[in-house]
C-alpha cells in the first residue's frame, strides 16, 4: 500500500502565502527577478519532504552514533553525530538527503502548479497571461558538496546548511545565468502577520560565511509555550485587524506560529543586510495565508 503527498504542505511552519509587494531595496535585482512595483502579488510556498527529511535525520543520527564510537569520533551534542563523507554511513546518509530534497522539490512543483491553476481558474485566463512565473526554488537543512576557498586555497566542502540558507553572490557557476548579475534570490519567510523578505547573495558572504545567509526570522517562544501563551481567537483577530485571511489546519497550529511566537523578522534581516552577507531586495506583506 502507498500514500502518496505531493502536492501538500505539511505542518509546522509550512505554509502558503498571498503577498503583495510592500517595499522594494534594489529596483534593478528585483526587475530581474520581475518585480517592477509596489503592491504586485506574489506566492511563496514554504514546504519540504513532508517528513521523509527528518526520518533520514532521525535514522542517520543513529548510525553515525555507532560509526563515531566505531572511529572515535567525539563531538559536543549528539545532534551533530557525523560520519566520514566516504564510510558507509556517510554515503547512506547523502544518497537518503538527495531523495528526500528530490522529494521536497517535486512536492513544491506540483504546489505551483496547482497554485498557478488557481489563480487562472479564478481570473478566468491562463497563468502565463497573469505572468507567474517562479522566481526562484531553493531547498534548506540539507549538505551540499561546493568549492570554497579555505586559507586561501581552494577546497571541496561539503556544506551542511541548517536553519540557514544558501546565498551564492553575483557571477557564481551555479546560480542560474538569469542571476549572474544579482546574485542567488535568497527567500527568507517571516510570519504570517508581518512580513517575509527576498534577499540576494554577496561575495563578502562567500568569503565569510561559505555563501550562506538567515533562513527566516527564528522562534522566540517554544511551540510549548506559545500554546500556553496565546490566544486562538486573539490572534485570529489579529491577522483580520491587519487584513489578512487565514485558512489552518488546527487552531494549535494558529498559537505555534502566531507572529509573537518568533523573533522579528525584519531585525534579523537587517542584520545579515548590515553585515554584508546577503542584500535586501524586496520586502513582502501577506494577505492571505494557508497552514497545514
Amino acid at each position: 500500500m502507498s500514500f502518496i503527498m505531493l502536492g501538500t504542505l505539511g505542518a509546522g511552519n509550512h505554509y502558503a502565502e498571498i503577498q503583495v509587494v510592500d517595499e522594494i531595496f534594489d529596483k534593478t535585482n528585483a526587475s530581474k527577478m520581475g518585480i517592477d512595483s509596489r503592491g504586485q502579488v506574489c506566492v511563496m510556498i514554504h514546504s519540504g519532504s513532508r517528513g521523509f527529511g527528518h526520518q533520514v535525520a532521525t535514522d542517520a543520527l543513529v548510525a553515525m552514533e555507532k560509526a563515531m564510537k566505531r572511529d572515535q569520533i567525539e563531538v559536543n551534542d549528539r545532534q551533530l553525530a557525523c560520519a566520514h563523507i566516504k564510510s558507509q554511513e556517510g554515503q547512506d546518509y547523502l544518497k537518503s538527503m538527495a531523495a528526500a530534497a528530490n522529494f521536497a522539490w517535486v512536492n513544491r512543483s506540483s504546489m505551483t502548479f496547482l497554485s498557478r491553476q488557481a489563480f487562472a481558474k479564478a481570473y478566468n485566463t491562463t497563468p502565463d497571461d497573469l505572468d507567474m512565473h517562479v522566481i526562484y526554488d531553493v531547498s534548506h537543512n540539507i549538505a551540499k558538496i561546493e568549492k570554497h576557498f579555505v586559507d586561501g586555497k581552494e577546497k571541496m566542502l561539503l556544506v551542511h546548511r541548517k536553519g540557514s540558507t544558501r546565498a551564492f553572490p553575483p557571477h557564481h557557476p551555479l546560480i542560474p545565468v538569469d542571476y549572474q548579475l544579482t546574485g542567488q534570490p535568497v527567500l527568507i519567510g517571516g510570519t504570517m502577520g508581518t512580513c517575509s523578505y527576498v534577499l540576494t547573495g554577496t561575495e563578502k558572504g562567500m568569503v565569510e560565511t561559505f555563501g550562506t545567509t538567515c533562513h527566516g526570522a527564528g522562534r522566540a517562544l517554544s511551540r510549548a509555550k506559545s500554546r500556553r501563551n496565546l490566544d486562538y481567537q486573539d490572534v485570529l483577530n489579529n491577522l483580520a485587524d491587519m487584513g489578512i485571511s487565514i485558512r489552518v489546519a488546527s487552531p494549535k497550529l494558529v498559537m505555534e506560529e502566531a507572529p509573537d511566537s518568533y523573533k522579528n523578522v525584519t531585525d534579523v534581516v537587517d542584520t545579515c543586510h548590515e553585515a554584508g552577507i546577503s542584500k535586501k531586495c524586496i520586502k513582502l506583506r501577506p494577505i492571505a495565508v494557508i497552514k497545514g
